[in-house]
């Protein structure tokens, strides 16, 4: 029996992760890594047989309680960490200490072409490390909408950043959670590839801000301005200068790029279609106007 453990495990992805392994999965035992337990109990409530051990990324003396008898890691990257030698490489070393030889890391698009993202960093030290690997490169997250870009939107109806004219492509964080469930339960036959997982849309953020004025009929805007500006915005705003960073690279680098990929994995390994924008705004109308 595979023991499986979730990092992240209460995040938007980290939930959908463990949601749809529970349901395909039936002969691992799936444990979620969090750093409260007794807070983290009742956000898992289908999942009465969910294993919980305490994990924290900034704690590395939480790495080896945490690690002990895994067969598979999901990691992912948390937003505000971005120093990849402070937290990633130690994790990484536990890890191997324990004996754990599989991970599925969830990186972003791209993450192969481009070496001042923390994801591309992460990747190296995988392999560098001698792991069996599976990196899920998804595309831009709608859930960002909900999230990261949510306290402007509800603010004044307006998104502002440093990406101009890009498109970027699509991806529900939903698709992402079931793909990456189906690439763990059967990670024997998929490891040591990448997978890039796309929408079916390449849209740049003016274009979205129309969607959503057509779907909710409140008027959005969007608002393009450079990325020194946006980095000192975000930092006044009390994000923190990785973060910062991060977010500026992420939302700027597209305008110097080709339009992305889109590309058919998320159907050849589920069968099914992605979310489009519009039945994502649809279905979280009410989360973007409502304060």
């Amino acid at each position: 029996m595979n023991r499986i453990l979730i990092t992240g495990a209460t995040g938007n992805i980290g939930m959908e992760v463990v949601h749809y392994l529970y349901e395909l999965e039936n002969e691992s035992e799936i444990i979620v890594a969090v750093r409260n337990i007794e807070g983290a109990k009742n956000k898992f409530p289908n999942c009465p047989e969910l294993a919980l051990r305490r994990f924290d990324f900034e704690e590395q003396n939480s790495f080896n309680g945490a690690f002990i008898e895994i067969d598979i890691l999901f990691l992912l990257r948390p937003p505000q960490i971005s120093e990849v030698d402070k937290y990633f490489k130690p994790l990484l070393e536990s890890a191997l200490k324990n004996g754990i030889k599989k991970v599925v890391f969830l990186s972003v698009q791209g993450a192969e072409k481009s070496k001042v993202i923390p994801h591309n960093k992460i990747e190296h030290l995988i392999k560098s490390n001698g792991f069996k690997y599976i990196f899920v490169r998804p595309s831009y997250f709608m859930q960002n909408l909900t999230t990261t870009l949510l306290p402007e939107i509800l603010e004044n109806q307006t998104i502002t950043l440093p990406s101009g004219k890009a498109k970027f492509n699509w991806i529900d964080v939903k698709n992402i959670g079931e793909v990456s469930a189906v690439l763990i339960k059967s990670f024997d036959k998929y490891q040591n590839s990448a997978y890039e997982i796309t929408g079916t849309e390449n849209k740049n953020f003016q274009e979205v801000t129309e969607i959503m004025t057509e779907i909710t009929e409140a008027k959005f805007r969007f608002k393009s301005i450079n990325p020194i500006s946006f980095y000192f915005k975000k930092r006044k705003s009390g994000v923190k200068s990785g973060f910062a960073i991060v977010m500026t690279i992420l939302h700027f680098l597209p305008r110097l790029q080709k339009e992305p990929e889109i590309s058919d994995n998320f159907f050849k390994l589920t069968g099914k279609k992605t979310t489009t924008l519009k039945e994502f705004i649809i279905r979280e109308k009410e989360r973007i106007t409502t304060p």
